[in-house]
């Protein structure tokens, strides 16, 4: 089980790393009834990531030598936002960093064929832009860079990164426009082959908040397969925020979407909204994949930090032994 209560992100427009603590964030929900939004972007930051080698064949991303994880560190950015990263191959095969989602030169693609991927010990800088939405000379109209997006290795194993993918070398990428509302924490989920954030089977990752909390979930998908994800006692609005702009917004509410490999899509819930507290499941809703264990809990806590028939040493027990049970929805 996943017990981490700390999320460490980058922040553009704001301080260059921060941690921040979920029950934290809670408290400084709770005592303002303003959501916080998005500043206006064209800040340039530079950062380090590391690519590193981790236990049990894995690999990983991380802002700190020593301190990779999987999936790797969210990096968050504003349109019109610049990012220089100082990238550092501490692995013993070449590797590199794609992204998804947002503007950078063919010297950052990561990739072998444009001879920007980084040997074994070597540094590269990869620069990432974003741009606001506006029209082009011809009177078409530009979207703008704000999104759900995701990076990975590509060149480990394959000229694709099939092994690096495999094996962890991924992580998300949150682009905001001005005024977007800002979650008090982010969670990602990345179902890759048969894995959640390839951990073993029936061992979560679970999240934790507290009722009220507005909690984001970054979804990635990787591998070969197709998948549904679905969260129970929540929905969100399928559109690029996962926010209802107004009582017309015409916008479906959904709470499964399907995903295939390279896709990415997010949204914000607030924690327990019209349900209460609990242990609420996530999983993918293809039925063979979520019984061989492709199943988390999203734990909702009540300001006292209980959980209504909530035992975790008999979760811990059944997710051990990979027992199943019906059900309903």
């Amino acid at each position: 089980m996943d017990r981490r209560v700390f999320n460490r992100r980058v922040i553009l427009g704001g301080a260059a790393v921060a941690t921040t603590s979920l029950s934290t964030a809670s408290e400084a929900a709770s005592a303002s009834t303003t959501a916080r939004t998005a500043p206006a972007g064209g800040e340039v930051r530079r950062i380090k990531m590391y690519a590193e080698r981790l236990s049990g064949g894995r690999m990983g991303y991380g802002f700190e030598r020593g301190k990779a994880s999987v999936p790797g560190p969210l990096i968050e950015l504003n349109e019109g936002d610049t990012l220089h990263i100082e990238f550092e191959n501490t692995m013993d095969v070449p590797v590199s960093l794609h992204v998804h989602g947002v503007d950078y030169e063919i010297s950052s693609d990561g990739t072998r064929q444009n001879k920007s991927a980084v040997e074994p010990g070597g540094t590269r800088v990869y620069t990432w832009r974003t741009h606001k939405p506006g029209r082009r000379e011809d009177g078409t109209w530009r979207a703008g860079s704000a999104g759900y997006w995701h990076y990975h290795d590509h060149v480990v194993g394959t000229v694709h990164g099939t092994g690096g993918i495999r094996n962890g070398l991924y992580g998300p990428v949150v682009v905001r426009r001005k005024g977007d509302i800002l979650p008090d924490a982010t969670h990602t989920i990345v179902f890759n082959d048969m894995t959640i954030n390839n951990k073993p089977p029936h061992s979560g990752p679970d999240f934790e908040a507290t009722m009220g909390d507005r909690v984001e979930i970054v979804m990635i998908t990787h591998g070969e397969y197709y998948h549904t994800f679905h969260m129970h006692g929540h929905r969100w609005a399928d559109n690029r925020t996962g926010i209802l702009t107004g009582p017309d917004d015409p916008t479906r509410v959904v709470d499964t979407k399907i995903c295939g490999p390279a896709e990415s899509f997010g949204f914000q819930v607030i924690a327990g909204e019209g349900v209460g507290a609990g242990a609420w499941m996530y999983h993918c809703h293809v039925q063979s994949h979520s019984d061989m264990g492709m199943a988390g809990l999203f734990l909702v806590k009540k300001p006292d930090g209980t959980i209504p028939g909530y035992d975790p040493h008999e979760h811990a027990r059944t997710a051990s032994s990979g027992e199943k049970s019906g059900h309903a929805h």
